[in-house]
């Protein structure tokens, strides 16, 4: 009990050990965004096979458990302190220690970012119900806009069950009360669904995926639909900055697409944090409010 009320009253401690939570589950958030399109596409091949009456392929059991984290150049096992978020990379000095293979920077870094943004959530909502919540939200996008940049997808696996738990959450409320979470919900996936149809009456093209609208779904339902607006906007302008310096410095063709959820799930993010005072922001600016 001891532990629980220096949580509560030392936000300061609190945040840390958000931190330090945070880097454990950013370790595991670089399992899911790397194996969970695998997994997703052997279910695929092994349905098409299926259809087609064939024998599905003999692979080794994948899950986010199964097998254990290991070197894939040469299957070295990672043993436990090999493993430590951030600081097991520094004293590898990036590289596999049985081969000598380079790790990948992405990894520490993942790590790095989910530590900070989930000591950042710690420390604006303070020890709470409302912290668990949106720890997991934001645990969510930064897997989702991982797998989106890597695969210009998003999993249902992950979209469906953070859209029921946002409506779940309004029951109490912990978010948004349960009107602007369902409303939210419809608008943001009929928004961009809407966008997509126009788009592609016009152009004949598909301007985005359907995991785009399921995503601005989600973030209606746990925020409400009076972010929606904002929410759009912000994205839109992150995809704008980002996207332009991706083609200026690494120089990126054009013409490729470009995912459009993480540039939902920053807005989001911000939305979450900060929405209602930049909206009280604007207002004031503008001159609605007084």
């Amino acid at each position: 009990m001891e532990i629980i009320n220096l949580l509560e009253h030392n936000l300061a401690f609190f945040s840390a050990t958000v931190f330090v939570l945070g880097l454990l589950v950013g370790s595991f958030l670089n399992v899911v965004i790397h194996r969970l399109p695998q997994m997703m596409e052997r279910g695929w091949q092994a349905q098409c096979k299926e259809y087609l009456g064939e024998s599905p392929a003999e692979h080794a059991p994948l899950t986010l458990a199964k097998p254990a984290s290991h070197c894939p150049n040469c299957g070295h096992k990672i043993r436990f302190y090999e493993n430590i978020p951030v600081l097991s990379y520094l004293w590898l000095h990036g590289k596999c220690s049985s081969c000598r293979q380079a790790i990948s920077i992405r990894y520490p870094l993942i790590e790095l970012l989910t530590g900070i943004v989930s000591a950042m959530i710690a420390w604006h909502f303070g020890f709470g119900w409302q912290v668990g919540s949106a720890l997991l939200l934001t645990w969510a996008l930064i897997a989702l806009s991982m797998i989106d940049t890597d695969h210009q997808l998003l999993p249902d696996a992950i979209t469906l069950p953070l859209l029921w738990l946002g409506l779940t959450l309004s029951l109490f409320p912990v978010f948004a009360d349960m009107r602007s979470s369902l409303i939210g919900a419809i608008a943001g996936y009929l928004s961009l669904w809407t966008v997509y149809q126009l788009f592609k009456l016009l152009t004949g093209k598909e301007g985005m995926g359907f995991g785009d609208f399921k995503l601005l779904a989600v973030l209606g339902a746990w925020l409400g639909w009076q972010l929606l607006p904002m929410i759009i906007l912000l994205s839109s302008a992150v995809g704008a900055v980002l996207g332009g310096a991706m083609i200026v410095i690494q120089g990126r063709d054009r013409a490729q697409p470009i995912p459009f959820g993480p540039y939902l799930a920053i807005a989001g993010w911000i939305a979450l944090l900060w929405g209602e005072r930049i909206s009280s922001a604007y207002l004031r600016w503008s001159g609605i409010a007084g």
